[in-house]
C-alpha cells in the first residue's frame, strides 16, 4: 500500500508538470501562429492595397467619362448623324464599362453595383434621348437633347457612384 502511495506521490506532481507544461506549449505555439497570420494578412495589405485604390481611381476616371456631358463632348464629331452619334455613344461606354470590368475584384459589392447601375443608366438616357430626335437629325440635336436631359436630372447616376466611392475609400485610407 505504502509502494502505490509513493508512486501517486511521485504521478501526481509529475502528471501536474505535464500539463502546464502541455498548456505552456499549445498557448505559445497559438500565439505564434496567430503572429504569422497577422504577419502574412499585412504583408497581403501592403500588396493588395496599392492594387484596391489603382482599381478606385481607374473606376472614378470611368465614372467622369461616363458623364453624359463628357460622353457627349468627347464623342460628338463634325458632320455625324444622330444615328451615328447613338451608335457610337453606345460603342464608347459599353468598351469603356467591359475595359474596366475587371476592377469590380478589388471594389466592394455595392460600389459595383453602383458603377453597373451607371452604366445601364446612361445607356438608358442615350436610348430615351435618341427616340426624342427624328431618325434624319444631326448628332447635335442629338447631343442637344442628352445634355438637356441629363441637366434636368439632380444628380447623375455616375455622380451617385463617385460620391458613394468617395465615402467608401475615405474609409480605408
Amino acid at each position: 500500500m505504502e509502494i502505490i502511495f509513493q508512486i501517486v506521490l511521485i504521478i501526481v506532481p509529475a502528471g501536474a508538470v505535464f500539463a502546464m507544461a502541455l498548456f505552456m506549449i499549445k498557448t505559445f505555439l497559438n500565439n505564434e501562429n496567430r503572429r504569422r497570420e497577422m504577419e502574412i494578412r499585412k504583408a497581403s495589405l501592403s500588396i493588395v492595397a496599392p492594387i484596391r485604390l489603382q482599381a478606385y481611381e481607374r473606376v472614378v476616371i470611368f465614372l467622369e467619362r461616363l458623364h453624359p456631358n463628357n460622353l457627349v463632348i468627347r464623342t460628338n464629331k463634325v458632320g455625324m448623324t444622330s444615328h451615328q452619334l447613338h451608335a457610337e455613344l453606345l460603342k464608347t461606354v459599353k468598351t469603356e464599362y467591359e475595359h474596366n470590368i475587371s476592377q469590380q475584384i478589388y471594389m466592394s459589392h455595392g460600389a459595383w453595383e453602383l458603377v453597373k447601375t451607371a452604366k445601364e443608366e446612361t445607356l438608358k438616357l442615350i436610348n430615351i434621348s435618341t427616340s426624342k430626335v427624328p431618325e434624319n437629325a444631326k448628332s447635335q440635336d442629338l447631343a442637344g437633347i442628352i445634355l438637356q436631359i441629363a441637366s434636368s436630372v439632380d444628380k447623375m447616376p455616375s455622380q451617385v457612384a463617385l460620391e458613394f466611392m468617395k465615402k467608401e475609400i475615405a474609409q480605408y485610407y
